[in-house]
């Protein structure tokens, strides 16, 4: 395998993990606040209410990801309502900057919310409505970026397809309500980014010396494990998308509700 090759998986490594959970992190992010916007006075109780599910699944996720690459939890809130900074929740935790696994776990207790996010949404999937999952794992299994974009991105669209065809069941609904309180949470706070950020380059770092000893030892063995990264990416992309979708719905009911706000005043 020659540098350029090398330099290609790489780059599609990092795009595919890194990347998309920026990009929709901030999406969605976008979206929500606007939407709590959109409500004015009545945003913070609009916050609370949908904060009941949506705050534990955010700290729950950085705690997750606290115990996986070994932080100390020194403090947790999974919800808390009225506090004195307005913060509905938090997760504390400590590190050794020097152990290079845990300055990596930075990067993933930082964007936890949109990754356990997705994976919840998928179990949420699997749990209510098998036949789907079945059906949306089948197509995203057969998306391959490696070999065909193009080709891919259909079998990502021709799994919302699927899920669309499901909108008459009241799983289907139930599925709809808990993504949306997971979403409106999804939002990653500044001290979230900040964690984060400390953490790419380690992340980066380890990716880069993994992909070269995988070259060292057979240079198959590194577009193999392109492949199962982008695999991965995949399930991540199709389960933004779903994030992506019920934000932008969210954010028309809150644009909706504003206009008839204002028109009320307006008449007053």
């Amino acid at each position: 395998m020659n540098f350029g090759n090398f330099v290609l998986n790489f780059i599609l490594q990092a795009a595919f993990t890194l990347g998309l959970i920026l990009l929709f992190g901030k999406i969605i992010a976008l979206c929500n606040g606007a939407f709590y916007r959109n409500f004015g006075s009545r945003g913070r109780a609009v916050c609370y209410i949908t904060g009941f599910i949506g705050t534990p699944v955010h700290e729950g996720s950085h705690a997750l990801m606290c115990l996986i690459f070994g932080h100390k939890i020194t403090d947790i809130k999974l919800f808390q309502i009225n506090s004195s900074d307005g913060t509905l929740g938090y997760v504390r935790h400590s590190y050794n900057p020097k152990n290079l696994y845990q300055k990596v776990g930075c990067f993933f207790i930082g964007v936890a919310p949109v990754l356990v996010g997705a994976l919840i949404l998928a179990g949420l999937l699997y749990l209510l409505l098998p036949g789907l999952f079945s059906s949306v794992w089948a197509e995203i299994s057969a998306a391959d970026f490696a070999e065909d974009v193009f080709g891919a991105l259909g079998h990502i669209f021709a799994a919302f397809g699927h899920m669309f065809s499901y909108i008459v069941t009241w799983q289907w609904w139930v599925f709809l309500l808990v993504g949306s309180f997971i979403a409106l949470h999804m939002t990653l706070s500044r001290e979230d980014i900040k964690g984060a950020l400390s953490g790419i380059l380690a992340f980066l770092f380890v990716l880069l010396i993994a992909d070269a000893v995988l070259v060292i030892i057979n240079g198959s063995l590194l577009a193999s494990f392109t492949g199962g990264v982008l695999a991965c990416g995949a399930f991540l992309l199709f389960f933004f998308c779903i994030f992506l979708v019920i934000a932008l719905i969210l954010l028309a009911i809150s644009f909706i509700y504003r206009a008839i706000a204002s028109r009320r005043v307006s008449r007053t």
